[in-house]
């Protein structure tokens, strides 16, 4: 069974940057998770995607995120990160990293899909 552990949250200014990561642990052969993807949930609201990436390395972001997030993987690291810029407040929230073996391109950003999570990381924007 596979662990993900997220790192990297933060509190900022409106305006400022931070990397989270999400390290990969347990589980058996190289790149059995081929898909990762990074959610996010603020208090009151859904859980919702905000990047994923799948064996193709062509990524997918939400449309809240535009071209301020990155999100890239280190397979040989077993790692994944979320470069995050241009921070808003809006952007306030927890972070969990997920992962799943199999997933359809169309259900990237659909926490209901993901197989495994991690126990995410806070990140605070203030105005």
């Amino acid at each position: 069974e596979v662990q993900l552990v997220e790192s990297g949250g933060d509190s900022v200014q409106a305006g400022g940057s931070i990397r989270l990561t999400c390290k990969i642990f347990r589980y058996t052969w190289t790149n059995e998770y081929n898909y990762m993807g990074w959610f996010r949930q603020a208090p009151g609201k859904e859980r919702e995607g905000v990047a994923a990436i799948g064996p193709d390395g062509i990524p997918t972001y939400a449309a809240s995120v535009g071209t301020r997030f990155t999100i890239s993987r280190d397979s040989a690291d077993k790692t994944l990160y979320l470069q995050m810029n241009s921070l808003k407040p809006e952007d306030t929230a927890m972070y969990y990293c997920a992962a799943d073996r199999n997933l359809r391109k169309e259900w990237y950003l659909l926490a209901s899909k993901w197989a495994s999570w991690g126990q995410g990381t806070q990140v605070t924007v203030s105005s």
